[in-house]
């Protein structure tokens, strides 16, 4: 079975990706698996670690020659930002000092995530909780991506809203969304970009943060992925679980989601047609691409909600975990809104249980014995 742990803290030496059961015999571009790092590193609303890490990933294990060999993987992140940390982060000789942190953030992970496992010094928390971890995601990602372009499987992913201001949904398609990789708000409505720049700029200035929702689209997944038999083997189940897994997704809906329980049966559900070229289609897509936990060989599409990132440069109220005192929260460098970069996240961690599921159905020992069985698959 595919499966991967993630390690790293925001400011230790880097992140990383560990990856088992991935196919043998897949051929990496580890030139567009940069791109997709670089993707995650832009947007417009992005703080000024952007302008430190140049994010490029390293394979430690499990790939020779430029394609995988069965074992497992090791992708690795370089911080360039530890330089600037070492003394407090070093596994061995770090210190608290100056560094430490005791006024938890609302909304955050961190006066939880100290009550937990114990901590006086919350910095341990928010280390491993910072959405740096979203790094390794990323790459993991975009290996599961280097396998799913062998079958013509495809993702993408584009901005919604900002705050209030929403995009025009009527207009979209996967060639707009393509090209909203051209947006610094990675937004496929041009007239509503301008309006969510904006947005964020006063947002900035006000010392608050914001955030948004962000669409997923993948095509050319086959029907058949996931399974009606048993709870945890539903393809929506594990979409909406990774997807609430990265850091401040909020809510996951599949296809038209909550607008399906305003409408009439006879509205909501997609009927369904049969063409010898195309074989079983629907005309719609309410259903998002997944019926009954399956994927049924439409456009699987995805909508996430981040709430704004709880670092705030006019903090919040908390109090301080040493004098229980009420203090202003503590302020770590952080992003203004994160949405376009989350949208990419978002993209990766899709195209992960796809491959995940891909592997199931197909196989996985080799990319040949998967071809194999997929051309055979109607």
């Amino acid at each position: 079975m595919f499966r991967f742990i993630t390690a790293g803290e925001s400011h230790g030496q880097g992140v990383l990706g560990v990856v088992e059961g991935f196919p043998a015999n897949v051929p990496l571009s580890i030139d567009e698996m940069n791109q997709d790092m670089a993707r995650r590193q832009k947007g417009y609303g992005r703080g000024e670690r952007m302008n430190i890490e140049k994010d490029e990933i390293r394979f430690l294990s499990g790939v020779r020659g430029g394609k995988t060999i069965g074992s497992p993987i090791t992708l690795f992140i370089e911080n360039k930002d530890y330089l600037n940390w070492a003394a407090y982060m070093d596994p061995i000789l770090g210190i608290e000092g100056e560094k430490k942190v005791t006024k938890p953030r609302p909304g955050h992970a961190d006066l939880i995530g100290g009550i937990k496992y114990g901590f006086r010094d919350l910095r341990n928390v928010l280390e491993r909780s910072s959405a740096r971890e979203t790094a390794s995601r990323v790459a993991v990602g975009s290996l599961a991506k280097q396998l799913l372009k062998q079958f013509n499987i495809h993702g993408y992913s584009h901005v919604t809203a900002i705050g209030s201001v929403e995009a025009e949904q009527a207009i979209i398609s996967i060639e707009l969304i393509k090209k909203a990789e051209e947006s610094p708000i990675r937004c496929a409505d041009p007239q509503k970009e301008q309006r969510m720049i904006e947005t964020i700029d006063l947002a900035k200035k006000d010392g608050d943060s914001l955030g948004g929702i962000f669409e997923i689209h993948m095509t050319g997944v086959p029907a058949g992925l996931g399974s009606y038999v048993q709870w945890d083997r539903k393809l929506d189940g594990l979409l909406v679980q990774a997807l609430m897994s990265i850091q401040g997704i909020k809510g996951v809906e599949i296809g038209y989601g909550i607008e399906l329980s305003r409408k009439m049966g006879s509205d909501a559900h997609d009927e369904i047609f049969y063409d010898k070229k195309r074989g079983y289609y629907r005309k719609t897509n309410h259903s998002g691409g997944i019926e009954g936990g399956m994927s049924n060989g439409e456009t699987i599409v995805i909508r996430c909600a981040m709430k704004p990132i709880p670092t705030l440069r006019k903090p919040l109220k908390s109090v301080d975990i040493e004098t229980k005192e009420e203090v202003e929260a503590s302020v770590e460098r952080s992003d203004v809104c994160a949405v376009p970069s989350a949208a990419v996240v978002g993209e990766m961690v899709v195209m992960t249980v796809i491959a995940q599921e891909m592997m199931k159905k197909f196989g996985q020992d080799s990319l040949e014995e998967m071809m194999k069985k997929w051309q055979g698959y109607s």
